[in-house]
Protein backbone atom coordinates (compact mmCIF):
# COMPACT_ATOMS: atom_id res chain seq x y z
CA UNK A 1 0.00 0.00 0.00
CA UNK A 2 2.60 2.25 1.09
CA UNK A 3 4.69 1.60 -2.83
CA UNK A 4 0.96 2.29 -4.19
CA UNK A 5 0.95 5.38 -2.14
CA UNK A 6 4.81 7.08 -3.42
CA UNK A 7 3.99 5.81 -6.94
CA UNK A 8 0.72 8.09 -7.21
CA UNK A 9 2.11 11.11 -5.34
CA UNK A 10 5.64 10.89 -8.03
CA UNK A 11 2.74 10.52 -10.91
CA UNK A 12 0.83 13.55 -9.38
CA UNK A 13 3.73 15.80 -9.00
CA UNK A 14 4.81 14.71 -12.20
CA UNK A 15 1.54 15.46 -13.45
CA UNK A 16 1.99 19.15 -11.66
CA UNK A 17 5.54 19.87 -13.18
CA UNK A 18 4.40 19.25 -16.33
CA UNK A 19 0.83 21.35 -16.51
CA UNK A 20 3.69 24.30 -14.68
CA UNK A 21 6.32 24.22 -17.41
CA UNK A 22 3.75 24.10 -19.75
CA UNK A 23 1.53 27.27 -18.88
CA UNK A 24 4.82 29.06 -18.56
CA UNK A 25 5.27 28.86 -22.44
CA UNK A 26 3.95 31.28 -24.53
CA UNK A 27 0.57 30.14 -26.97
CA UNK A 28 2.17 30.05 -30.24
CA UNK A 29 -0.23 30.87 -33.27
CA UNK A 30 -0.14 30.83 -36.71
CA UNK A 31 -2.12 33.10 -38.65
CA UNK A 32 -3.13 32.20 -42.11
CA UNK A 33 -4.31 34.72 -44.74
CA UNK A 34 -4.75 33.90 -48.74
CA UNK A 35 -8.19 35.99 -49.04
CA UNK A 36 -7.10 39.85 -49.82
CA UNK A 37 -7.54 43.06 -47.74
CA UNK A 38 -10.56 42.12 -45.90
CA UNK A 39 -9.15 39.40 -44.95
CA UNK A 40 -6.16 41.17 -43.69
CA UNK A 41 -7.89 44.10 -41.97
CA UNK A 42 -9.70 41.74 -39.46
CA UNK A 43 -6.05 39.74 -38.86
CA UNK A 44 -4.96 43.06 -37.76
CA UNK A 45 -7.19 43.75 -35.58
CA UNK A 46 -7.72 39.71 -34.20
CA UNK A 47 -4.15 40.15 -34.10
CA UNK A 48 -4.00 43.50 -31.73
CA UNK A 49 -7.18 41.94 -29.36
CA UNK A 50 -4.93 38.27 -29.25
CA UNK A 51 -1.79 40.50 -27.59
CA UNK A 52 -3.59 42.79 -26.02
CA UNK A 53 -5.05 39.88 -24.21
CA UNK A 54 -2.05 37.49 -24.42
CA UNK A 55 1.69 39.63 -24.82
CA UNK A 56 3.21 36.54 -24.37
CA UNK A 57 1.69 34.91 -27.66
CA UNK A 58 4.11 34.30 -30.48
CA UNK A 59 2.35 35.00 -33.50
CA UNK A 60 3.43 34.22 -36.83
CA UNK A 61 1.18 35.42 -40.05
CA UNK A 62 1.91 33.68 -43.18
CA UNK A 63 0.21 35.22 -46.60
CA UNK A 64 -0.20 33.44 -49.83
CA UNK A 65 -1.83 34.51 -52.76
CA UNK A 66 -3.82 36.78 -52.71
CA UNK A 67 -2.95 37.26 -48.95
CA UNK A 68 0.33 38.86 -49.58
CA UNK A 69 -1.77 41.91 -50.69
CA UNK A 70 -1.50 43.76 -47.84
CA UNK A 71 2.37 43.40 -47.21
CA UNK A 72 3.30 45.22 -50.45
CA UNK A 73 4.66 48.28 -50.27
CA UNK A 74 1.87 50.93 -50.32
CA UNK A 75 -0.67 48.72 -49.36
CA UNK A 76 -3.78 50.22 -47.71
CA UNK A 77 -7.11 49.15 -46.65
CA UNK A 78 -10.67 49.48 -47.63
CA UNK A 79 -10.75 52.85 -46.29
CA UNK A 80 -7.52 53.64 -47.49
CA UNK A 81 -5.00 53.77 -44.85
CA UNK A 82 -2.16 52.71 -45.07
CA UNK A 83 -1.15 48.97 -43.35
CA UNK A 84 2.65 49.93 -42.79
CA UNK A 85 1.74 51.49 -40.04
CA UNK A 86 0.14 48.38 -38.16
CA UNK A 87 2.24 45.93 -39.55
CA UNK A 88 5.05 48.41 -37.82
CA UNK A 89 3.47 48.26 -34.86
CA UNK A 90 2.77 44.48 -34.50
CA UNK A 91 6.37 43.72 -35.98
CA UNK A 92 7.82 45.58 -32.80
CA UNK A 93 5.18 43.75 -30.85
CA UNK A 94 6.68 40.29 -31.72
CA UNK A 95 4.53 39.10 -34.72
CA UNK A 96 6.56 37.56 -37.88
CA UNK A 97 4.97 37.78 -41.03
CA UNK A 98 6.25 35.47 -43.67
CA UNK A 99 5.04 35.64 -47.58
CA UNK A 100 5.39 32.59 -49.95
CA UNK A 101 7.82 32.67 -52.95
CA UNK A 102 5.39 30.55 -54.90
CA UNK A 103 3.19 33.40 -55.09
CA UNK A 104 5.72 35.93 -55.75
CA UNK A 105 6.93 34.43 -58.54
CA UNK A 106 3.39 33.36 -59.85
CA UNK A 107 2.21 36.64 -59.65
CA UNK A 108 5.94 38.14 -60.93
CA UNK A 109 6.08 40.60 -57.94
CA UNK A 110 9.40 41.27 -56.70
CA UNK A 111 10.56 40.80 -53.63
CA UNK A 112 11.90 44.09 -53.01
CA UNK A 113 8.32 45.37 -53.03
CA UNK A 114 7.30 43.95 -49.56
CA UNK A 115 7.48 45.84 -46.60
CA UNK A 116 10.92 45.73 -44.37
CA UNK A 117 8.93 43.27 -41.95
CA UNK A 118 7.96 40.87 -44.59
CA UNK A 119 10.42 37.25 -45.05
CA UNK A 120 9.98 35.18 -48.08
CA UNK A 121 9.72 31.31 -47.18
CA UNK A 122 9.36 28.93 -49.89
CA UNK A 123 6.17 27.58 -49.42
CA UNK A 124 2.93 29.39 -47.66
CA UNK A 125 1.44 26.06 -47.18
CA UNK A 126 4.25 24.54 -46.31
CA UNK A 127 5.08 27.14 -43.53
CA UNK A 128 1.32 26.80 -42.56
CA UNK A 129 2.28 23.08 -41.70
CA UNK A 130 5.62 23.36 -40.79
CA UNK A 131 4.60 25.32 -37.71
CA UNK A 132 1.48 23.31 -36.93
CA UNK A 133 3.12 19.78 -37.08
CA UNK A 134 7.01 20.25 -36.10
CA UNK A 135 6.55 23.70 -34.00
CA UNK A 136 3.39 23.49 -31.77
CA UNK A 137 1.41 26.36 -33.51
CA UNK A 138 -2.47 26.85 -33.44
CA UNK A 139 -4.04 27.60 -36.79
CA UNK A 140 -6.22 30.44 -36.77
CA UNK A 141 -7.57 31.71 -40.25
CA UNK A 142 -9.45 35.52 -39.70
Amino acid sequence: MLKLWRCWMMWLASLTLTMTAQAAEPIKVVYHLSEGIPQATRAIGNIRNHLNADPSAKIVVVAHGLGIDFLLEGATNQQDQPFAGAIAELANRGVEFRVCNNTLVARRIDANKLVPEAKVVPSGVAEVAKLQAREGFVYLRP
